[in-house]
């Protein structure tokens, strides 16, 4: 490991050989260690519970549980954009749910009108590139492609008829508008609660910074968040009060070793945004250096891009994508085939075992193969274990799988085989709410599923090279050059292209066949780029409030995407 000039640590580029395979040996310990939780995962986990208990149990007493997983495939949409502003999470669940109803289509069509399992396979395996493309392309945020590629490959295997799809994606759309309506409603509680949250975390991180447990790069990143969050909850007074609040962290970011008596400051006034108390008094001397926020699309709006725009850039022939998006669709096609070969009637757990394993990058990938790997032959143990109780009725199947579904949300952030562990469970009860397989029929497949997705995925991750991933470095390189040789530098635009640089060079340092990358440009260009940004960031003296404001201003005016 390298440790780069802000503190942050990178692997190192280089050709594939004994020296590569022997650190992936060494890392499978810590990919299988367990993290801190979220902090907020019970709200992912209270909504989906919600959204899929009531018209689960609105079935289950109407004698149509067949009919759940139809209304699930659209309920579960309630995962996604809980880190968004109220007013941005509304778009963006209403794509999800878009996304999800279209890719549900073109499963179910598919099943109606084939019987070829080999197809089913290839159609879903092509799918799941799609989600993982377009997922990627708009960092829509976890559970990111997985439960679009879930959905639609157990749908491809649902015995189906063409005349019944009109009605099965109804409900699908139903259990949609549920998720969207729970996913609201808390903004009659508390309308500026993620802003908060995500000012929280900003203030967290730099008070890690300054007590030297928390590294420049995490800060960076997490500062960026919270002003991206301001921005498209758009303007208002308590907004600008906690742009106020960024704007002191990021001053006391850019010089830890001064500031470092403002650590338990910053920690204190995140657990009052997070208590939901009023905003603490940053002083008058600040009040103009607060960003406005707005609806421009600044470097971090094109960073973030989302929507139809950002995905269909992400199938143009340059994409960085799609070398990960053919890995996703060989590897998810191989899999399903070898488990059909195998004997497996319905190999859909295989297409998604495979499609999960695959990561930014080969070294990424290897750890997430360890994790579905280990999660999804324990899912199995437990859920075999929870048979005698699931054979007892159909209430016992409904009220199992939302409890798997809130433990998988409680557990996934500290460590993916752990969520894994109650995923599993939870999809297997799924696909029994359609009769589709018997319980003894799927612990067996899902066990061959398992390994053979797992093999499969990280064969393809291994010999299918990603020779993309060094060229985003330089692209990467050349933008953070532009960015502190301007005319008029803009923080904004700077802090995005050093978290590009970053992102690039872990993504590049992570790929078995990567070329070397060129480790003392990066350093040099990060040393060269902090500096730059310590040196924009706002002051705390007053006679540096008019340079402040016309910094600020010129990050919120629109510029060219980067």
């Amino acid at each position: 490991m390298k440790t780069m000039p802000g503190g942050e640590s990178a692997v190192g580029g280089g050709a594939g050989g004994p020296g590569q395979a022997l650190r992936l040996a060494r890392s499978a310990r810590g990919a299988l260690a367990l993290r801190p939780g979220a902090d907020i995962w019970h709200k992912p986990a209270l909504s989906v519970v919600i959204t899929l208990a009531l018209p689960e149990v609105a079935l289950l007493l109407a004698g149509r549980l067949d009919l759940a997983f139809y209304v699930t495939a659209g309920g579960l949409c309630a995962l996604y954009a809980h880190g968004q502003p109220y007013a941005a999470r509304a778009r963006t669940l209403a794509w999800v749910v878009l996304g999800m109803l279209l890719s549900t289509a073109v499963a179910l069509t598919t099943a109606a009108l084939t019987d070829s399992t080999a197809v089913r396979v290839a159609v879903a395996a092509l799918l799941a590139a799609v989600h993982k493309t377009v997922c990627d392309a708009t960092r829509i945020g976890p559970p990111a492609n997985v439960i679009f590629t879930f959905v639609a490959a157990s749908a491809a295997f649902l015995p189906q008829r063409l005349a019944d799809i009109p009605a099965h994606l109804a409900l699908g759309a139903l259990g949609g508008a549920i998720a969207w309506l729970v996913c609201m409603a808390p903004a009659l509680v508390r309308p500026h609660g993620p802003e908060r949250i995500a000012v929280a975390r900003a203030l967290e991180a730099t008070a890690r910074l300054l007590r030297a447990n928390g590294s420049r790069h995490d800060t960076a990143a997490a500062a960026d968040a919270a002003r991206r969050s301001l921005r498209m909850a758009g303007p208002g007074p308590h907004l600008t009060g906690l742009g106020l609040l960024l704007i002191r962290a990021e001053s006391a970011a850019a010089n830890p070793a001064v500031h470092r008596d403002r650590a338990e400051r910053f920690r204190e006034w995140a657990h009052d945004l997070r208590k939901g108390r009023s905003l603490p008094e940053t002083g008058p001397a600040h009040a103009a250096e607060a960003p406005e926020p707005t609806g421009a699309d600044t470097g971090t709006e094109a960073r973030a891009a989302s929507g139809p725009r950002a995905a269909l850039r992400a199938f143009a022939p340059d994409s960085p994508l799609l070398p990960v998006a053919a890995r996703v669709a060989l590897g998810g096609a191989l899999a399903g085939w070898a488990s059909m070969a195998l004997g497996v009637d319905r190999p859909y757990w295989a297409v998604v075992t495979a499609t999960a394993v695959f990561a930014a990058n080969t070294t990424m990938s290897w750890h997430r193969g360890l994790q579905r790997a280990l999660g999804n032959l324990l899912g199995v143990l437990l859920f075999t274990a929870l048979v005698p109780l699931t054979s007892t009725g159909r209430a016992a199947l409904v009220a199992v799988a939302l409890a798997c579904q809130f433990a998988t949300e409680a557990t996934i952030a500290r460590n993916y085989w752990l969520g894994s562990l109650f995923v599993t469970p939870m999809a297997m009860i799924m696909v029994q709410f359609a009769g589709a397989e018997p319980a003894r029929q799927l612990i067996t497949d899902r066990w061959l599923d398992t390994c053979v997705g797992v093999a499969a995925g990280l064969l393809v991750c291994f010999l299918v090279p990603n020779r993309r991933a060094a060229g985003r470095v330089e692209t990467a390189l050349a933008h953070v050059d532009a960015a502190v040789t301007a005319p008029v530098p803009s923080r904004e635009r700077l802090a995005v292209t050093l978290l590009e640089l970053r992102e690039a060079a872990d993504t590049a340092g992570g790929e078995w066949w990567s070329a070397a990358l060129p480790q003392e440009r990066i350093a040099a260009a990060e040393l060269r780029g902090h500096r730059t940004l310590a040196a924009l960031t706002v002051p705390s003296a007053p006679a540096a409030t008019t340079a402040a404001a016309r910094v600020v201003a010129r990050a919120s005016s629109p510029g060219p995407a980067q």
